[in-house]
């Protein structure tokens, strides 16, 4: 067995966090021989249903769960984490306004990124995926000054998986088959998922499918997915959201398969145009210990209108909580 990885998780009694936990412990992400110290953090008022939650992590069995703690303290969850997941947040639901959801949300990531800042390994990385997620990320980044930036990441493959889905369902193809699909800018309905440069099999999505159904219906309907699922089961997505964290996860740490890519909100360095410090949507590949993101990339009029779009959009969130992060 390898030396054990302290896993950190915010929202750790919510829906997606009792999705994604016993995937966790069973290996899906780490891999089999990867012990873990896994750290549960939630509000006080939630903290008798996280024992619960416990105690079927327990009854799991799982011989990669080195040790488990609970507490509603950040700094104390938060201690020597080699990753923190941060799943907790207020949950978006039907009728809420993003700006609402936004300002709810970002001063919980400030506490978080200072409390990343004080307790966490100095290596530690940090995906975000409570929404309005790329721009949480951007405070929690913002407020945890000596964890290098590229070390945080807000969670796109939830769009990626949605888009893989819809164009392999239309194509009569398992989803195993869709590559180099891309999600650029913001989690939210700006989003560009990108299927002009995927591939269904070996043949170009652009040649199965019209270019204008790819860069219209398709885009609205990835755009909207979230919703559709909120008014369907009045809630926002749980156990789809849990498997993104996996494939998130995964996708960092696993190499990526050549010539494929995945999909991550990094902090921008000004690639493709988009200005320095945004949390943006990016198609990325990693070898495993690091990420880049994918370069030569040509966009048409179209797709370059839609990503300007999501910019300005992440541009607008970041005034908005200028004060947590200056």
């Amino acid at each position: 067995m390898k030396k054990p990885l302290t896993v950190s998780v915010t929202g750790a009694a919510g829906q997606i966090s009792y999705a994604f936990l016993p995937r966790l412990l069973a290996g899906d992400v780490f891999g089999v021989d990867q012990p873990i110290h896994l750290k549960l953090i939630d509000i006080e008022s939630s903290l008798k249903g996280l024992e619960g939650v416990v105690l079927e992590l327990e009854d799991l069995a799982s011989p990669l769960l080195a040790s488990l703690n609970i507490t509603a303290s950040a700094i104390e969850g938060f201690e020597r984490a080699d990753w923190a997941v941060l799943l907790g947040g207020m949950p978006r639901k039907q009728g809420m306004e993003r700006k609402d959801l936004l300002a709810q949300n970002a001063a919980i990531f400030k506490q978080q990124g200072l409390a990343l800042d004080a307790s966490a390994s100095f290596d530690v990385r940090v995906l975000v995926v409570a929404n309005p997620c790329n721009t949480n990320c951007l405070v929690a980044q913002r407020n945890a000054q000596n964890v290098p930036s590229e070390h945080f990441f807000a969670m796109t493959r939830l769009d990626e998986n949605r888009a893989k889905s819809l164009l392999a369902r239309r194509a009569h193809a398992p989803a195993s088959a869709i590559t180099r699909l891309s999600i650029w800018g913001n989690h939210s309905t700006t989003q560009y998922p990108d299927a002009m440069h995927a591939y269904i099999a070996d043949e170009p999505a652009s040649d199965v499918f019209s270019p204008e159904w790819l860069q219209g219906e398709f885009v609205s309907m990835v755009q909207n997915r979230g919703a559709e699922v909120i008014k369907a089961r009045g809630s926002s997505s749980a156990a789809s959201a849990a498997n993104a964290v996996v494939d998130s996860l995964r996708g960092i740490v696993t190499p990526t398969p050549h010539p494929d890519w995945t999909s991550l909100a990094v902090v921008s360095e000004g690639e493709y145009g988009v200005p320095k410090g945004l949390v943006f949507g990016y198609p990325i590949i990693s070898d495993g210990e690091r990420w880049k993101i994918v370069q030569g990339i040509e966009h048409n009029p179209l797709a370059r209108r839609l990503i300007k779009a999501s910019i300005a959009e992440l541009e607008e969130e970041r005034a908005a909580v200028k004060d947590l992060i200056s």
